[in-house]
């Protein structure tokens, strides 16, 4: 039986694999989106123009939160449908999501039925750059 850990936030997953006996790092996601700063997504990567730079702040050009939450739930949708397809073609029977909090909350809404019903244990806590050691260490594995 293998479980799927997966680390998660916004930008970055990292996929572990785990059978009786092994855990290693099968896999890594990232969108690059999530990564750049919201001004440069939402002026086309300039930075400098928009409606903020009349105001001091040349990269404020709005509502940040609501560009930020739209490229998580992009990712979020990325994240959900690599883990369907791993259940789906029998790589993993079982999953544990550790994510940040809020990218959690993404996550959980783009999962499928089958593959929520997967899900054995959830951890709201951005883990993405902890070491392998310290991750199986978190899950007692």
């Amino acid at each position: 039986m293998t479980t799927y850990i997966v680390t998660s936030n916004a930008a970055h997953a990292r996929v572990f694999a785990h059978e009786v006996g092994t855990f290693k790092e099968i896999d890594q996601l990232d969108h690059a989106e999530s990564q750049a700063h919201v001004g440069d997504l939402r002026t086309g990567g300039k930075g400098s123009e928009g409606s903020g730079a009349q105001h001091g702040n040349p990269r404020a050009t709005g509502n940040q939160q609501a560009t930020s939450d739209k490229h998580a739930a992009f990712f979020a949708k990325e994240v959900a449908e690599y883990l369907k397809s791993a259940h789906e073609r029998n790589h993993a029977d079982r999953f544990i999501l550790i994510a940040e909090p809020r990218f959690l909350g993404a996550l959980r809404d783009k999962l499928d039925h089958p593959t929520r019903d997967a899900i054995t244990r959830e951890i709201d806590k951005d883990l993405t750059k902890q070491n392998v050691d310290d991750i199986r260490k978190k899950l007692s594995l």
